[in-house]
């Protein structure tokens, strides 16, 4: 299955969330391949840590452009697409091919307007017979249970046609940000966390399957 991770705006934590979701499948023996389609390589830098500091279960990326969406679609097993807006022809591509986008949403207005956008383009691209599952989910939420701007994106989301939105939130929690730069998921890091706690919740949803 190619699950594209993406987003129009910067930010939202995709890479974030595309090696948490690789890691976790790689851990489970899953075959899984990753894509970096970002010109940033964030995807590629944090493997690469992984890789450097000589932890395991690795797994494949490869990073690039479009000239890598024909051997996406000749992946066999689970594939993981990390791609932004910095290079629109990859994404496009990208999205064309995608068995199910998966679209994380920081909390706020702007970032809802925008998946707004991002969905129009998804419907513009991809003819109705191969129109991918589209799931959306907040992602960095509030853990503060006074904030209500989580909730009102979530209400936002639930509004848009054509989606699937998931309703288990992603926090903002330093345990991610930490765990991301030692190259460990973030369940591996901390497996009692808070934040460990609500990956595993959120992962097992995309991927009732495994484990």
């Amino acid at each position: 299955m190619i699950t594209v991770v993406g987003n129009l705006k910067g930010g939202a934590g995709k890479s974030t969330v595309a090696f948490n979701l690789a890691v976790w499948l790689a851990r489970h023996g899953e075959r899984v391949t990753t894509y970096d389609l970002d010109p940033q390589r964030t995807l590629t830098d944090v493997a690469d840590v992984r890789s450097e500091e000589g932890y395991t279960p690795l797994f494949s990326l490869h990073y690039g452009g479009t000239e890598l969406i024909d051997d996406i679609k000749e992946k066999s097993g689970e594939v993981i697409v990390d791609v932004g807006t910095a290079n629109m022809d990859a994404l496009k591509g990208a999205l064309t091919i995608a068995d199910r986008i998966v679209i994380p949403v920081p909390p706020s207005q702007a970032d809802v307007w925008s998946t707004q956008r991002f969905l129009s383009i998804v419907n513009k691209i991809t003819s109705a017979e191969n129109l991918p599952e589209i799931l959306v989910f907040v992602n960095r939420a509030d853990t503060h249970q006074a904030i209500r701007e989580s909730d009102e994106a979530e209400e936002a989301l639930a509004e848009l046609e054509g989606i699937h939105l998931i309703r288990s939130r992603l926090c903002q929690r330093t345990a991610y940000r930490r765990s991301f730069s030692e190259g460990l998921g973030v369940f591996e890091r901390k497996p009692s966390s808070k934040a460990s706690k609500e990956f595993i919740k959120f992962v097992t949803i995309l991927y009732p399957d495994v484990g």
